[in-house]
C-alpha cells in the first residue's frame, strides 16, 4: 500500500512560499557560495603611485588594463571606472599621484560613489576618504578595499 500525498491547496501555498522565500534569500546574498575571500579578481595590494608611476609596492601578476586617462582625474578628486567589469574608484588625492579601491561598499555591499571631496555610499550614507579609503561616517566596518593602480604616461593602468 502506498501512502497518500496531501495535496491540499494549503500545503501547495506553503511549499510554493517557502522556495520562494529560499530563492530570494539566496539570491540577495552578498557573496557566491563559491568565493572565497582573496580569490577571483577581486582588489588586492597597495594602491599608490608616485608621480613617476611607480607602483609602491607589489602589484598582481595579471598585464594591466588602462582605467582612465590621468587628465580625467581631478587633483583633490575622484572618479568611477571599472576593472575587467567590476566597478573601482580612483582618486588623485595630489598631482600625479593616484589611488584605486574598489566601488564596493565595506557595510552591505552597495556601489559607492565619487562624490566631491570623498567617496559615498547612497544606501547607507557611509562615506570614505578619497585617498585613503577610510571610513569617514556611516555604518560601514571598514575601509575600502585598495586596487592596485599606476600611471604610465597620461594613462591610469589597473590589474
Amino acid at each position: 500500500m502506498t501512502p497518500e500525498l496531501d495535496l491540499s491547496r494549503r500545503n501547495m501555498i506553503l511549499a510554493g512560499g517557502s522556495t520562494a522565500a529560499a530563492v530570494a534569500l539566496a539570491a540577495c546574498s552578498s557573496t557566491p557560495a563559491t568565493s572565497s575571500p582573496g580569490a577571483g579578481a577581486g582588489p588586492a595590494g597597495p594602491a599608490t603611485t608616485d608621480p613617476s608611476g611607480s607602483a609602491s609596492g607589489s602589484g598582481a601578476s595579471a598585464p594591466a588594463t588602462e582605467v582612465a586617462k590621468l587628465a580625467d582625474i581631478p587633483v583633490g578628486g575622484g572618479i568611477a571606472a571599472t576593472l575587467n567589469g567590476q566597478p573601482i574608484l580612483l582618486a588623485q588625492p595630489t598631482a600625479g599621484t593616484v589611488v584605486g579601491f574598489s566601488a564596493k561598499c565595506t557595510h552591505k555591499g552597495c556601489k559607492v560613489e565619487p562624490a566631491a571631496t570623498e567617496f559615498d555610499c547612497p544606501c547607507h550614507q557611509s562615506r570614505f576618504d578619497l585617498a585613503t579609503g577610510k571610513v569617514l561616517g556611516g555604518p560601514a566596518p571598514r575601509a575600502l578595499d585598495k586596487v592596485t593602480v599606476t600611471v604610465d604616461g597620461g594613462a591610469v593602468m589597473a590589474g
